[in-house]
């Protein structure tokens, strides 16, 4: 049994899954541009490292690589104003996480929510999909100077908290997060679905795994 005293929750991949509104965005931008679109199955394998890095991959059409930087520079512009207008209309929060937020909410546990996402689709997500109001601090990709897999937006919640690195976990789904949360010492929960390149998120041994939030009542022993 985990007992944390804050847990923090990465958002995309994890609370909603997001790629249905990134998938229309990636799409309608290549149209636009007269290239080909690529699909939403590809774009599952390509989210999780913030849209800056998801746009240079739609337009290579692969993980990693460079596209012509020139090139960038249009594309990027329209999928920013594709995505201010479809930051949610698509997404749906996973099943299991509201009775899991609810349970860690029950249980007496600090939570935040920690993402690369920009602010200015974090919040309409999260507020849109009824989560803003179950976390005590958001942290998005653009909050501070470095982001995840950087332990500073770990770091700078449990600061918020006042709890103690050893204290805390965080719950995610990707390489990045396991990653971000070994950098601060926390401990690691990470979810099998998600977005994670199309690699089995075991394979960067997370201390545990589940395959719904639900089932954290049987890893989270409540506040004393």
């Amino acid at each position: 049994m985990f007992r944390p005293k804050m847990i923090l929750c990465d958002l995309d991949g994890t609370l909603v899954d997001s790629v249905p509104d990134l998938a229309y965005c990636v799409d309608a931008m290549m149209a636009r541009l007269g290239l080909p679109v690529r699909s939403e199955a590809a774009v599952r394998n390509w989210v999780g490292n913030g849209v800056e890095r998801l746009v240079r991959r739609a337009l290579i059409g692969q993980l990693d690589g460079e596209p012509d930087e020139v090139l960038y520079q249009r594309a990027y512009p329209i999928f920013l104003e594709l995505y201010s207008a479809n930051t949610y209309n698509r997404s749906v929060v996973y099943p299991g996480v509201r009775e899991g937020v609810d349970f860690m909410k029950s249980a007496g546990y600090g939570l935040g929510c920690i993402t690369n996402k920009a602010a200015r689709f974090t919040e309409p997500l999260l507020e849109h999909v009824g989560l803003r109001d179950d976390f005590g601090i958001v942290v998005s990709g653009d909050t501070l100077p470095r982001k995840k897999p950087d332990p500073l937006p770990l770091m700078h919640a449990a600061g918020h908290f006042g709890v103690a690195p050893e204290d805390a976990l965080m719950i995610g789904d990707s390489v990045s997060d396991v990653s971000a949360a070994r950098a601060a010492g926390f401990k690691i929960i990470c979810t099998t679905y998600g977005y994670n390149h199309g690699q089995d998120i075991r394979d960067s041994q997370p201390d545990a795994v589940v395959d719904s939030l639900a089932e954290l009542p049987s890893l989270l022993a409540p506040q004393a």
